[in-house]
């Protein structure tokens, strides 16, 4: 028992350079590609470095199994720099780049959805934005404008922490909407809940919006709400958005 256990230590504490070379991350990407690395094995090309006491691989899973709900990458989402900084070997330049790989993540993920359609339906608008909010701990509302032509031209934070908050920054939306001459709002925002159906306050704020937007000429297109995975529309939804 004890040898194996010195064995198992041997191997988390083994450098990456006294590695055989075809086990080294980085080569083995350079001969093979990036799709013959584990998970693990791509998160440690980011890291570059382990600790005294894990190689950086050893490192990266200790990582990727860390969060206690959801493992592997997709846990990666559900962290901030504080909560990385929790884990043993993780100091705050090692957090920074994982949250900047999960980022880079999430935008390319949102501009390949952009780049591929017109957001003339709310499925379209719901899967550019699903990858940046679905699994944000806090609610985000956002403005999305458009122009007559459906073209996606610019969006906004409105409020971050609640629903409720936005109400105060209804004509600013509007403002906002004339100053880059759109002609469609859809107000958009997530619940960390995963679960997508409106609450009455999401309700409220939605028939304020839509008279506000009817008095200036600015049609409230949709308010979508992002759930995980799965979205909200209140366009989809007509007997909720006939009673606006």
């Amino acid at each position: 028992m004890k040898e194996k256990i010195k064995n198992r230590k041997a191997v988390t504490n083994l450098k990456i350079s006294d590695m055989d070379i075809p086990e080294k991350p980085v080569e083995k990407l350079m001969e093979h590609g990036a799709a013959s690395l584990s998970d693990a094995e791509l998160l440690a090309i980011i890291l570059r470095c382990g600790t005294r006491d894990m190689n950086v691989i050893t490192l990266s899973q200790l990582i990727l199994n860390s969060h206690p709900v959801y493992k592997g990458l997709r846990g990666l989402n559900y962290r901030d720099i504080y909560s990385l900084m929790d884990i043993p070997g993780v100091g705050k330049t090692k957090a920074c780049q994982i949250l900047a790989l999960t980022e880079i993540s999430r935008r390319i993920a949102s501009e390949t959805v952009r780049q591929s359609t017109e957001m003339n339906s709310p499925s379209d608008i719901a899967d550019y934005f699903m990858e940046q909010v679905r699994y944000l701990t806090k609610e985000r509302v956002y403005a999305v404008f458009l122009s007559s032509s459906m073209e996606y031209l610019h969006k906004i934070l409105i409020s971050e922490g609640s629903i409720d908050r936005s109400i105060v920054s209804t004509r600013d939306i509007f403002h906002e909407a004339l100053k880059v001459n759109a002609r469609y709002v859809v107000v958009l925002h997530n619940h960390p809940s995963g679960n997508p159906e409106p609450s009455d306050m999401d309700i409220l704020v939605t028939s304020r919006l839509y008279k506000l937007g009817e008095s200036l000429g600015v049609d409230l297109l949709d308010h979508i709400i992002i759930g995980d995975g799965i979205y909200f529309s209140f366009k989809e939804h007509e007997e909720i958005w006939d009673r606006l």
